[in-house]
């Protein structure tokens, strides 16, 4: 696996966007935290740009960690890199002696690599195990859930986390399936999708597999019940003028990351009162005008960057205990 092939995100938006709190003279030597590793891409970027930063890099897949680990050797100790779900920044920060950092990075989503090692069996386009698990030393793979669920459950999944129409229809041949024999490889669960599908749904929106395998791989990974954590811990974890720059690749991802920095950046007072406490002031400031999209000219050199949405946020209050 190549690593010359993997081209970060939009890259140089991220690091526009946490370049004040990363360059502020008043924090000389800032922490910034790059929640999801992958192939260390926008940590590099990170460190050349930002010369006095430490960096402090989080991923759940310990190949991921190591590829990176080479990657990012020529820094020494300004890079440190845990084995850890970016649910988990609190305690990592508490185990550093970090007590709040001014940068946090999220690039959500499957890495390249993941998507690029066929065993894994993210991927649609080739026939693999289906694991789909982010840290392979834990949790089940996408085919147990395939085989074991009950149809409501599978339904509800392809529908909440896949935006799948056609979810029943899926669900019935699975079940159907199964019963002969159980699911263990990507290709037959491919195949079984596009025979399932009405004409009309296969004409639309690349390969009819796409939006089960995407549901899979959240349920697999807990993607979302993490997210909903990790953004309010991230929010938590920065100083004061500290921002946050968040990498979205899904509109469930993106909902949830928007909803987060809204209620942050509203004001919480009681309606009439005449002078707002600054307990009921926002703590954050939105940095970007709803999500930001990438350029035509990323999305024709890098085509995973096409569905990514970005968003980003200041931290401009501390909490009140």
């Amino acid at each position: 696996m190549s690593q010359t092939r993997h081209v970060p995100v939009m890259l140089q938006r991220c690091l526009d966007l946490l370049a004040p709190a990363l360059q502020d003279p008043a924090h000389p030597d800032p922490v910034v935290v790059d929640c999801t590793l992958g192939l260390g891409g926008h940590s590099e970027a990170l460190l050349a740009a930002f010369p006095t930063a430490r960096l402090i890099a989080l991923d759940r897949d310990k190949e991921a960690l190591r590829l990176s680990g080479e990657r990012l050797a020529p820094y020494g100790d300004r890079a440190t890199l845990v084995h850890a779900v970016y649910d988990e920044l609190p305690e990592v920060l508490e185990r550093l002696g970090i007590p709040k950092v001014q940068g946090v990075l999220f690039d959500l989503g499957v890495s390249s690599m993941q998507l690029d090692e066929a065993d894994r069996g993210f991927a649609y386009a080739q026939d693999a195990p289906l694991d789909m698990r982010m840290d392979q030393s834990t949790g089940m793979g996408a085919a147990e859930v395939l085989n074991t669920y009950p149809p409501g459950e599978l339904v509800r999944i392809l529908r909440a986390y896949g935006e799948e129409k056609q979810a029943k229809r899926i669900v019935s041949a699975i079940v159907r399936e199964r019963e002969k024999e159980p699911f263990s490889n990507s290709a037959r669960l491919v195949e079984l999708i596009r025979d399932a599908l009405p004409q009309a749904a296969k004409r639309t929106g690349g390969n009819p597999a796409k939006r089960t395998f995407q549901a899979l791989r959240i349920e697999v990974n807990g993607e979302l019940s993490v997210l909903e954590r990790a953004i309010p811990a991230a929010v938590d974890s920065l100083a004061v003028g500290g921002r946050i720059a968040v990498l979205s690749y899904h509109s469930l991802e993106d909902r949830l990351v928007k909803q987060v920095f809204a209620a942050g950046a509203a004001n919480t007072a009681p309606p009439g009162l005449p002078v707002v406490p600054e307990r009921y002031q926002p703590r954050l400031k939105q940095l970007t005008r709803g999500a930001e999209l990438p350029t035509e000219e990323e999305v024709a050199e890098n085509r995973r960057a096409a569905p990514a949405r970005l968003r980003g946020a200041q931290r401009i209050r501390e909490e009140e205990r």
